[in-house]
């Protein structure tokens, strides 16, 4: 009897077991679907119309096709007017970094340049495909040689009571996703769109892509 309650035992255990691991199974799967699914970017068709992105998550979008849109299509939201004098303005870098600088607007014209499409949506009022020129921020920190303690890289701008900062991730920064344009569409960046550079946010709604910056700081943790 002993004997047979023992084989009985062993075979429920069996039985159970398997059904476990099966769930773990489809748990797994389950747990790769998702993280597909949350990375998974819908792929934009050429003439998409900007009126039909400003619900859409930034994040979720392939704007590989878009067209870059014209310059008189552009909106604008936030802060639209700050006079800047180019004599005295500096961006001013700054932080957990082996060799602060500070740049003049020449110095930065005088850099390697990055050039490349990226959409901007204020959710719920406009977006644009603008082909955004500017200065690499990744290669900035790389110059000043930022310190393995750094985890953050705050950005702010422009001087005064409207003054706005954003924190970004280092290991997102040095992606390259992120970078100070001085141009947009073969043009000076005009007052309106943050003169004289603004930040390019990809991935980012356009409430992070803070306007007229001129300090960048190396955060640690």
């Amino acid at each position: 009897m002993k004997n047979r309650r023992q084989v009985i035992g062993f075979i429920l255990s069996l039985v159970i077991g398997i059904f476990g691991f099966g769930g773990k199974i489809r748990t797994g799967f389950g747990i790769a679907h998702a993280k597909v699914k949350r990375f998974k970017r819908t792929l934009l068709p050429r003439g998409a119309p900007m009126a039909g992105l400003i619900s859409k998550n930034p994040r979720k979008l392939d704007t590989r096709n878009l067209e870059t849109t014209p310059m008189d299509q552009f909106d604008v939201m936030g802060q639209d007017i700050y006079n800047v004098n180019l004599e005295t303005w500096r961006l001013d870098l700054s932080g957990a970094l082996e060799h602060p600088q500070k740049f003049r607007y020449e110095d930065l014209l005088k850099l390697p340049a990055v050039e490349r499409n990226v959409l901007l949506i204020c959710p719920g009022f406009f977006a644009y495909n603008g082909l955004w020129k500017g200065v690499s921020l990744s290669k900035l920190l790389t110059s000043a040689k930022m310190k393995p303690s750094a985890t953050h890289v705050k950005l702010s701008g422009p001087r005064g009571i409207r003054r706005k900062s954003k924190k970004f991730a280092v290991e997102e920064v040095m992606a390259d996703k992120i970078f100070l344009a001085f141009q947009v569409n073969g043009e000076v960046l005009p007052e309106r769109h943050g003169f004289p550079v603004r930040l390019v946010a990809e991935d980012h709604y356009g409430g992070r892509w803070v306007k007229y910056v001129d300090r960048i700081q190396v955060i640690k943790g």
